[in-house]
């Protein structure tokens, strides 16, 4: 893999998930958390997450100075889960949760992650879409699976890469992108930057 690009990335996230994703394809990358609300005006899946990533990226890009600004690039990603329209973020509480493993449970819902890059030479904001279709699942598996934690700090109140993918059917599309950023997307449009 060439790693001679000359632009360093810094992360705009706090996720572990997001950061082992861009250890596995070697891109070198410093973290640093962007303070934003992450409300937005939008209502679209695709542009929510596109809105919610550029707000991420822009609020660490104007944290750097010109210098850094010159040599880097900020990556800044946001990803959710929706179903027939709904999108489906950080449950709230338990019940929150749970409502959201039985909307899901036996259907095919969709997992957005927005990404985009701040650089010397603009903007650029792109996404990906994955179907998930899961098994059914029963309401004292929803109940254990709640009880592990796991859910609570993830969008649709799920884990695909834990215990949740012993309900996990099929997929179409990038299984990373439900993990959280989709590397291969994110390595090829880093490399035209």
């Amino acid at each position: 893999m060439n790693q001679s690009h000359p632009k360093k990335i810094f992360l705009a996230s706090g996720s572990p998930r997001r950061r082992e994703l861009l250890e596995q394809i070697g891109l070198p990358f410093e973290v640093m958390i962007s303070e934003v609300d992450e409300t937005t005006e939008y209502t679209s899946p695709q542009d929510v997450v596109r809105d919610l990533s550029a707000q991420k990226a822009q609020a660490v890009w104007q944290q750097l100075s010109r210098e850094q600004q010159e040599e880097s690039v900020v990556l800044g990603a946001d990803t959710i889960v929706a179903y027939e329209g709904a999108i489906l973020g950080k449950p709230k509480d338990a019940q929150d949760a749970h409502r959201m493993l039985v909307m899901l449970s036996g259907r095919t819902h969709q997992v957005y992650t927005g990404v985009t890059f701040c650089s010397s030479r603009g903007k650029e904001s792109i996404f990906a879409c994955t179907d998930v279709t899961l098994y059914e699942i029963t309401d004292e598996e929803i109940r254990a699976y709640i009880n592990t934690g796991e859910p609570m700090d993830k969008a649709g109140a799920y884990g695909i890469q834990g215990a949740f993918a012993a309900y996990v059917k099929e997929i179409r599309g990038d299984y990373n992108n439900v993990v959280g950023l989709p590397v291969g997307l994110v390595y090829q449009t880093w490399k035209k930057l």
